[in-house]
């Protein structure tokens, strides 16, 4: 879809603002709104048409408009900005509108149960309108109004999101289709239906008055699930507030999905201590500077969310804390632009096969921590994606092979890659057993015992204590196949803990080994007989993660980045075309758990004398820090750059060119 670059600095400036408030834009100044926005470095600002509370902040045909609105707001914010050079994406709130879920219940999501979608009569919170019913008209309607009277530089619809509705729209056209209203599967398939309709026939109606504007529909996420609505996306908008339940490794994990789905792509996170609408509540820069380094470090733009007070006068400390990021990601962006990313493996999503288990699947997330923390470089990827690009790929936990699946597995297999396979990966998803070709193991069962032990074998065991180390996940009983090698060994418990018998206060001490695998390989196919990602998710063994490296590294002794950087040092590798360069992202933030749950960064923490080994193809003509342009030694050996870094505080960019 043709639209306008993604600007890098980016503010989503909600504005969800009831409409018993009084004196709505009183103290809205033009110029200065534009100032503000142009000192704090903003070269992007999301304005509102229409909020959660179904508000309109503009002059409309619609009887929506705030009843309190004294300037005509949006108006008033493109052009002062648009003077200034900056853009005005627009936002429409469709899935949540307060005014119209009043005067239109009959168009609110009916659940299964009978319930009306979204809070009840009498909670304060939001109603979720059905987007098979009318209302989509008012929302096409009222879009059509915006790009008839706006110069109109993209649109943001938020809450995309259709439950099993069962209104008389949806039961009707579940009918209609064929399909059961009974069934939990088919609701699920006619509101995915649904969904794609309406962004389909939005994207149309848009394209007919705006031929480049961007274009974005907001879920809160973006995953494997998108894929049959691309099309009509701009781009992509990766909301992920750390502290405001999203966690921070949503949107690392989430970028190296999107990044490789063809649209450009910006990280959203937001200013408040929490969650949207913190008034008062203030990031620390140094958190805000990670999250924005780590946007470009994936690839991406940054966006970072505001609220408006709802006399229209921008905060000027927010704009301050901005600011002093923005300035920073200014400078680097010479080094971003056009950038793509250097990698060796590849995790399969759980998410493409609808196996997810939370923001971030704990299979996944465990894959991702380990090879983070190890300094790897890798993607995220569904069946859909091209595999040859990678040397290895990994399959976490979960992933049943479909015919289809277990054809292209087989396939990147025979073609060289190899595979890393835990626990039931690499199944038929109906019958238990594994149906992949070259598989180390067979499957008898599942595990007898749970918790277990096991001892890596030899081979394997660098770095880690010689004892049996506990596995907290039940795991699968395996045995070896003809020709494989044995990369672990179970030790069972004396019995399993029940009300019948226990041991003290945890789990049951390890009697004697139980002559099964508990790892193994054959050829290029490793196997993990644990669902030893989710353990590593859930509980941070350093074992777990010492046991799979090191088992890795039998069958990929080579690695695109070394370093002696510590495990919170995070190493991305990125290269620009033009000029031919690779840049080298090195960041060092810590976030923490401190203050009752929510993460938080507070401090950039400095690393001195951090060596890094790149593998390269010839001799870079030179290399420098892009922040400081500061030109280092290096030396060139076996393919390899190697350079040090006397110092790096919070985020370093290595340039060879």
């Amino acid at each position: 879809m043709k639209a306008l670059p993604l600007a890098y600095r980016q503010v989503h400036l909600d504005f969800h603002t009831s409409e018993q408030i009084a004196g709505i834009g009183a103290e809205f100044d033009a110029a200065g709104f534009a100032e503000t926005l142009t000192q704090a470095h903003v070269n992007s600002v999301t304005c509102f048409s229409k909020c959660h509370h179904g508000m309109i902040y503009h002059e409309t045909e619609f009887p929506a408009k705030h009843p309190h609105l004294e300037v005509n707001l949006l108006a008033e914010q493109i052009e002062a900005c648009h003077a200034a050079g900056i853009r005005v994406p627009i936002y429409i709130s469709v899935g949540l509108d307060e005014y119209q879920a009043r005067e239109h219940p009959e168009w609110r999501e009916l659940s299964v149960e009978g319930k009306l979608g979204g809070a009840p009569p009498l909670a304060a919170g939001w109603r979720k309108l059905c987007f098979n019913s009318p209302y989509i008209d008012y929302v096409v309607a009222q879009t059509t109004e915006v790009l008839e009277n706006f110069e109109v530089d993209g649109l943001f619809f938020d809450i995309i999101h259709q439950g099993q509705c069962l209104c008389r729209h949806c039961l009707s056209g579940m009918e209609t289709a064929g399909l059961d209203p009974e069934s939990e599967a088919d609701r699920k398939r006619y509101a995915a239906q649904v969904l794609a309709a309406f962004k389909q026939r939005l994207s149309a109606a848009i394209r007919e008055r705006n031929s480049d504007c961007n274009i974005f529909y907001n879920a809160g996420h973006v995953g494997p699930g998108i894929r049959e609505t691309l099309d009509a996306y701009s781009h992509l908008e990766l909301e992920s507030l750390p502290s405001g339940g999203w966690g921070y490794d949503h949107f690392p994990v989430t970028a190296r999905y999107a990044r490789h789905l063809g649209l450009d792509f910006l990280g959203m996170t937001g200013k408040f201590q929490k969650s949207w609408a913190d008034f008062g509540g203030f990031k620390d820069r140094a958190a805000l500077e990670y999250e924005c380094f780590t946007a470009l470090a994936e690839c991406g733009k940054c966006s970072i969310g505001d609220q408006l007070h709802p006399r229209g006068k921008l905060d000027s400390a927010t704009y301050e804390l901005i600011g002093s990021v923005y300035a920073s990601v200014a400078e680097r962006e010479p080094w971003c632009d056009g950038a793509a990313p250097v990698t060796e493996i590849a995790i399969f999503t759980p998410e493409a096969l609808g196996l997810e288990d939370g923001r971030v699947d704990s299979s996944l997330g465990g894959a991702y921590r380990m090879l983070l923390e190890d300094h790897y470089q890798f993607d995220i990827v569904d069946g859909e994606m091209d595999w040859s690009r990678y040397r290895a790929l990994i399959l976490p936990d979960k992933i049943c092979l479909t015919p289809d699946l277990r054809q292209k597995v087989e396939e990147y297999v025979a073609a060289g890659g190899v595979a890393a396979l835990s626990h039931r990966s690499g199944m038929d998803p109906e019958h238990g057993q594994f149906v992949l070709s070259g598989m180390p193991v067979t499957c008898d069962r599942e595990a007898p015992y749970s918790p277990d032990y096991v001892v890596p074998a030899a081979a394997v065991a660098e770095g880690i204590p010689a004892s049996q180390h506990v596995m907290y996940e039940r795991g699968l009983q395996v045995r070896l196949a003809s020709g494989a090698e044995s990369l672990g060994e179970v030790w069972q418990p004396y019995f399993n803990r029940t009300y019948q018998h226990f041991c003290s206060h945890f789990h049951t001490p390890v009697d004697k080994a139980s002559g099964f695998p508990a790892a193994a390989q054959l050829g290029s196919i490793l196997y993990f007989a644990h669902p030893i990602f989710s353990a590593y998710y859930r509980h941070g063994s350093r074992m777990y993660r010492q046991w799979f490296l090191n088992c890795l590294r039998r069958v990929l002794p080579e690695k695109l980045v070394r370093t002696n950087a510590p495990t919170t040092a995070h190493l991305t590798l990125t290269h620009q075309a033009e000029p031919a360069r690779a840049v080298l992202h090195l960041l060092h933030y810590i976030p923490e758990n401190r203050y009752g749950g929510a993460p938080t960064v507070e401090e950039a923490l400095p690393l001195r004398d951090v060596e890094v080994s790149i593998e390269y193809p010839r001799p870079p003509g030179r290399i420098y820090r892009a922040e400081s342009e500061l030109f280092l030694p290096f030396r060139y050996t076996n393919g390899r750059v190697i350079v040090q870094l006397d110092e790096v505080v919070g985020h370093a960019m290595l340039v060879l060119e």
